[in-house]
């Protein structure tokens, strides 16, 4: 799995540490959001997804609940719930996401254009 950063359009830089076809069990992404910007509204169906802060603070969505968020925290979304993440600062959120089963982007819905 290459670990080149890219462009995901949800509003983030996504590198992508394990994320295998023979292990459907788990993904694990470096995600880095820029200062002052906040990712699409989104869901991902049948997956649950872990964030796990490693710098900055945020304030993150899930469902109709916002919370903030900082270095430390672990914040766990439900299959199908809606989400987001706002970078409140002037240097980049930084944390892992943690997707079981893996992140397939065919479970990626958009609810924000």
């Amino acid at each position: 799995m290459s670990t080149d950063e890219y462009y995901f359009k949800e509003g983030c830089f996504i590198q992508e540490w394990h994320n295998a076809p023979d292990d459907e069990t788990v993904s694990v992404a470096h995600v880095r959001v820029e200062p002052r910007q906040t990712t699409k509204l989104h869901a991902l169906t049948a997956t649950t997804e872990r964030y796990i802060m490693l710098q900055g603070r945020g304030q993150v969505t899930v469902g109709s609940k916002s919370w903030l968020v900082e270095a430390g925290d672990v914040v766990v979304i439900p299959p199908d719930q809606a989400q987001a993440i706002e970078n409140l600062e002037d240097q980049d959120l930084v944390f892992l996401a943690v997707c079981t089963p893996r992140f397939d982007i065919e479970n990626y819905q958009e609810l924000q254009p």
